[in-house]
């Protein structure tokens, strides 16, 4: 009888194995490392986020320091000669190219977007969480003596541990980072050790007590075509607005640019204007990440200028150059107007407000796939059919907009082709 393998194709097979084993336990033992290390310094930038924005509610006074916060943040950014550091898109470009991403980015986001939350900026953590991750798993690409590939899935991976540390979505933090690189294209070789960090970095969060994101939808009615058509409709105006709001962060850093050519004074009068908006409002509902209001979103419906007003503080504080994320806020904008919107269509709050924010993050980041899962780990699978119908419509309507101008569209969204060009 024949053997089944000669004796060449069984050392072939045997090689193939092994060499599928070295590679998984070296992801194995980096992606955990990744986890733990960036889940701890994220959990702890996670308290100290909740511990500025404690501080800030008891003493209002904070906010008349903003400019003073603006000043330093400049100054610590011109000092280690990171004046032009373009944020997330630093991020993103040393995925798709070979940027640099130095270590001290870690403790200039860290301090600088402390500082913006202290003194009442609008802005968020995400932004922050992954260029911090995306820093150190820089520097342990070093550290491990990776080549310049490996580099790139360190980097992944060290976004997904901090993203997950900060915002408690461990699988939409893993899928994220291999998503909104390139949109069209994702990027499984980061797959174990994304995954593998996030789910580390969460267990370190949880650990130690840091909140996760949860939200209670409460109703959600039978789907039909009728309830079906109300969130089509819906979903139109999500991306609308998300692409209003790309539009409008852009075109406020570009403003500000003109009229202030110095960024000292530039980010001096951004902290002056943020002042001036929260007195001429008369609330603070629109100072930091507005968690409260998001909240509230989920059994109130918000007034119509609610989202308006997040939009105008988020661009009025990231436009001058303070630190922080774009994504609470985006979570912020879609709840408030997926509230506001269930009384024109005479749909639940809860569930309006859960599809607005998916929706725009989808429409701001284009990423469906994520906005998915974090539908699924924030709202536990209440109303998935609305959110995925309303992830869809905002995707395809939202067109070439993004938060971040690294990032790269690499197929169409009308057409079954690859184009490989910049958003907006």
């Amino acid at each position: 009888m024949n053997r089944l393998f000669s004796t060449n194709e069984l050392k072939n097979f045997l090689k193939h194995i092994l060499s599928i084993l070295s590679v998984f336990f070296k992801w194995l033992i980096c992606s955990v490392a990744s986890g733990v290390i960036i889940g701890l310094i994220g959990t702890g930038f996670h308290v100290l986020l909740d511990f500025a924005t404690q501080y800030r509610t008891n003493y209002s006074f904070l906010l008349f320091l903003l400019p003073i916060a603006g000043l330093f943040i400049v100054f610590m950014y011109d000092k280690a000669g990171e004046a032009n550091n373009t944020g997330t898109n630093l991020i993103i470009t040393a995925v798709q190219s070979d940027d640099k991403v130095p270590v001290y980015i870690t403790p200039l986001i860290i301090i600088s977007t402390l500082l913006t939350h202290l003194c009442g900026g609008s802005a968020g953590r995400e932004g922050a969480a992954l260029q911090v991750g995306g820093s150190i798993g820089n520097f342990l690409s070093k550290v491990f003596h990776f080549d310049e590939k490996d580099t790139k899935i360190m980097i992944m991976c060290g976004m997904s541990a901090c993203f997950s540390a900060l915002f408690g979505t461990p699988i939409a933090a893993a899928i994220f980072s291999m998503e909104f690189i390139s949109v069209g294209i994702m990027y499984y070789a980061a797959l174990v050790p994304c995954v593998v960090s996030a789910l580390t970095a969460q267990g370190i969060a949880k650990y130690f007590n840091a909140a996760q994101t949860h939200f209670t939808v409460g109703e959600v009615p039978d789907f039909n075509l009728l309830t079906g058509g109300k969130f089509v409709l819906a979903a139109i105006i999500f991306a609308v607005v998300s692409i209003l709001f790309c539009f409008t962060l852009h075109k406020s850093a570009k403003l500000y640019q003109k009229c202030f050519s110095n960024p000292y004074i530039r980010i001096a009068a951004a902290g002056l204007i943020v002042i001036a908006l929260r007195y001429i409002l008369g609330t603070t509902d629109y100072l930091g990440a507005g968690t409260p209001v998001i909240i509230q979103s989920f059994t109130t419906r918000c007034m119509w200028y609610v989202f308006l007003l997040k939009i105008i503080f988020t661009a009025a504080t990231l436009g001058g150059g303070f630190k922080g994320g774009e994504i609470v806020p985006t979570l912020f904008i879609g709840a408030a107007l997926g509230s506001f919107l269930s009384g024109i269509f005479g749909l639940p709050v809860g569930l309006c407000a859960a599809c607005g924010m998916v929706s725009l993050f989808c429409g701001v980041t284009n990423c469906p796939i994520t906005s998915l899962i974090l539908a699924i780990e924030m709202f536990d699978m209440a109303g998935m059919k609305y959110c995925i119908l309303c992830i869809a419509v905002s995707y395809l309507l939202s067109g070439y907009y993004s938060l971040y101008n690294s990032q790269k569209i690499m197929y169409s969204k009308y057409r079954t082709e690859y184009i490989n060009r910049h958003t907006h």
